[in-house]
């Protein structure tokens, strides 16, 4: 029997247009009818979830204690993906105790034997998602079949194991890892190389020096970072080693961890790294010094405060700028250098860290009255007039503003008068104006600017 199509086709060409429309209709109808059915089973699919879900979390506690045997829900794949998911968003959060229960069930129940097993027999995405989700369990049953993914052929495949890997966060999850680094067999971005290392080796960090000693010198500045980012003091004096290494990233990492582990020998090793040849050697051991907070190391900051490099010599006036007691022997050893840069980085670090606000309220009633008063007068000829200006227009305190007053007074910079004159005649209490006048009287009668003593 011949159909309708044959018939159109025997009419003349115009009216082939009619075919089109037919072929379009059914195309657009078939696109529908399969967007329509595959709406209606995912809504059925996610009810049925939801469903199973509530029943799941109605009976949680007693599958986590096995009072519910496995065998109730571990042969449904849709309840034992449902489990899976709970207990792996639980275990990521759980406390010490909470988390051994949750990882007996994940042993007990199988779920732990099937990832394994996937990882080493599926393909493709199963065996990705079989490998993040070993990772999540945290268990070192699961660091063989980790350690076998990493050498696969698939890039995906090797970024999923790693990152496993660094998810179980074991110190024995990073020696597959090592191996693979210290033999160049393992090609993988370096962002999350650094980042499972990190989780691996953070509770054992003795773990990275040898192998940083035996790595190329291509991956052998990735190590050393990890390893400045990880140090403990059980480290101790092993990592002298690497503050002479021939590498200036390995340097700059070797003293970021002398800064972590403080070893005893740590400070001298740390003044060879202030006279590197690299400056952000130089930036990263004047860092560790300051986190080291020794008055034996002002010297060296001090240093780093005359460097060349302006970063070095930010770190270093933030470094300073912590040891409150020691003002006074800073100052005096930043006068000795002759090196204006460095006082006015100092100044500019003590003023937007609050020590020279701090200093300035104490002046009042400080019994070193004058070292103190010596102190602003440096800080006032390196750049803080206007800082000491506000505070005299502005301080609820009379008794810091006189002894502020005093300051300016013996300073003698007369071109402070055409300020002082705008501030005298906008003071807005009498006492601020007779204050302010005061200090210009002064600076008339003595033009010549005092000595600091």
């Amino acid at each position: 029997m011949r159909s309708i199509f044959s018939w159109i086709w025997r009419l003349d060409p115009e009216n082939h247009v009619i075919l089109a429309i037919l072929d379009f209709a059914i195309a657009v109808g078939s696109l529908l009818g399969f967007i329509f059915i595959r709406r209606a089973s995912r809504r059925r699919y996610f009810r049925r979830r939801d469903e199973r879900t509530l029943a799941i979390r109605k009976r949680w506690d007693a599958i986590v204690s096995g009072n519910v045997p496995p065998e109730a829900w571990r042969f449904d794949s849709l309840d034992r993906d449902i489990v899976e998911a709970i207990l792996l968003d639980r275990l990521d959060l759980a406390p010490s105790g909470e988390a051994e229960r949750l990882m007996h069930c994940l042993r007990s129940s199988g779920l732990l034997d099937i990832r394994i097993y996937e990882a080493g027999h599926c393909s493709g995405w199963q065996r990705r998602r079989a490998l993040v989700c070993l990772g999540r369990m945290h268990a070192a049953e699961a660091i063989p079949a980790l350690a076998e993914a990493l050498g696969d052929p698939d890039a995906k495949v090797r970024l999923a194991a790693l990152r496993g890997l660094g998810s179980v966060g074991l110190p024995e999850a990073s020696a597959p890892i090592l191996e693979r680094v210290v033999l160049g067999d393992l090609q993988v971005p370096a962002a999350p190389l650094q980042n499972a290392l990190l989780n691996c080796c953070r509770l054992r960090p003795s773990l990275l020096l040898s192998y940083v000693l035996r790595a190329e010198d291509s991956v052998r500045p990735l190590l050393a970072r990890v390893l400045g980012e990880v140090a403990s003091q059980e480290l101790g004096e092993d990592l002298l080693l690497l503050a002479s290494d021939p590498l200036a990233d390995v340097r700059a990492s070797a003293a970021r961890a002398l800064g972590e582990a403080a070893p005893a020998l740590g400070l001298s090793a740390l003044a060879n790294l202030v006279h590197d040849e690299e400056w952000f050697v130089r930036l990263r051991a004047i860092a560790a010094l300051g986190r080291l907070h020794d008055a034996q190391s002002i010297p060296l900051m001090v240093e780093g405060l005359c460097d060349s490099n302006r970063h070095v010599r930010l770190r270093s006036a933030a470094a300073l700028a912590r040891f409150d007691a020691q003002l006074e022997e800073i100052f005096g050893l930043v006068r000795q250098k002759h090196d204006r840069y460095a006082m006015q980085a100092l100044v500019a670090e003590l003023e937007r860290s609050g020590a020279l606000l701090h200093l300035v309220e104490s002046l009042p009633n400080d019994a070193s009255y004058q070292s103190t008063e010596c102190l602003l007068l440096t800080a006032f000829r390196a750049g803080a007039e206007r800082f000491l200006v506000d505070i005299l227009a502005h301080h609820v305190d009379l008794h810091v503003r006189i002894a502020v007053a005093r300051v300016l007074a013996r300073s003698g910079e007369i071109r402070l008068i055409p300020t002082l004159e705008q501030l005298a005649a906008s003071a807005p209490s009498w006492r601020g104006q007779c204050v302010t006048r005061w200090v210009l009287q002064q600076l008339r009668e003595s033009p010549v600017p005092q000595p600091m003593g």
